[in-house]
């Protein structure tokens, strides 16, 4: 318990990198169809586009520019993060390059995926992905594990020449995760998920106002894991109703059929 509130103080003491973000109140550019599906990317961390993961988002830019997205990852997920860019017919070649950080606002390294891919010219189209490492519920504060809360994504081109800036771009983005399950849980949680505003709604809390979290409307559709139950209590009631089992039979095979018979061989 001591170490879950240290952390939190240090998280808190940290401000989430966001505290700034208490103090400007313009919306994020995101702007929906009817289905949902956001259609515009933000141009910084502030304005990043909130998307829900095994959504498809869209957006209209230009070579050169910065384009940001944010998605909700909670503890024992693996994100995946996949974007495609439509290029224009006449190009020269082209570095793209996709990063993803934190709450902390940290990047995060990928674990696998073509996180940067040049298109050679003229190419129609380029495809990134980057899968990240297992979200944990707890971590030291010393550590970049990748905690519960809000993940951003940044999706630019770089090395570009001049001939090539400013021309348009189409850009696809998507996220989904895979369940890893109890074998990333770990003894411990945050006491708050890394999302935008929770520094600013706890310190309200604790003042007895009311607070809401200035950029955070979006968590996962079955909200925040406590942090505290993983499938790995199954797995260690099962493992203990086999080792009884166990016990139970290696006894009855080694008792014996009974008490000896107190007839005296031979009489």
């Amino acid at each position: 318990m001591r170490i879950t509130r240290a952390l939190s103080a240090s998280l808190l003491m940290l401000g989430l990198a966001v505290a700034p973000a208490a103090a400007d109140s313009s919306p994020s550019p995101s702007a929906s169809t009817d289905g949902g599906a956001p259609t515009e990317a933000g141009t910084s961390f502030r304005t990043a586009t909130e998307i829900e993961q095994g959504q498809t988002a869209t957006a209209n830019g230009s070579a050169g520019d910065y384009l940001y997205w944010s998605f909700p990852a909670d503890a024992g997920q693996r994100p995946t993060v996949k974007a495609t860019v439509k290029l224009p017919e006449t190009h020269a070649a082209e570095t793209w390059q996709i990063d993803v950080y934190d709450g902390l606002r940290r990047r995060q390294a990928c674990q696998y995926g073509a996180q940067t891919r040049t298109a050679a010219a003229d190419t129609a189209s380029v495809e990134l992905a980057c899968v990240l490492r297992t979200v944990r519920a707890w971590s030291e504060p010393w550590a970049n594990d990748p905690l519960p809360g809000t993940y951003y994504v940044r999706l630019t081109a770089v090395g570009l020449t001049t001939a090539d800036l400013g021309l348009p771009v189409e850009t696809e983005l998507r996220v989904d995760s895979k369940d890893i399950g109890g074998s990333a849980a770990v003894d411990g949680s945050l006491a708050e998920p890394l999302v935008p505003g929770v520094a600013v709604t706890s310190e309200a809390g604790e003042d007895g106002a009311s607070g809401s979290a200035v950029l955070s409307s979006i968590e996962p559709d079955d909200g925040w894991s406590s942090g505290w139950w993983s499938d790995r209590w199954v797995w260690t009631a099962l493992g203990g109703v086999l080792a009884a089992l166990a016990g139970v039979g290696g006894y009855s095979l080694t008792r014996g059929s009974g008490r000896p018979s107190r007839v005296p061989p031979g009489a």
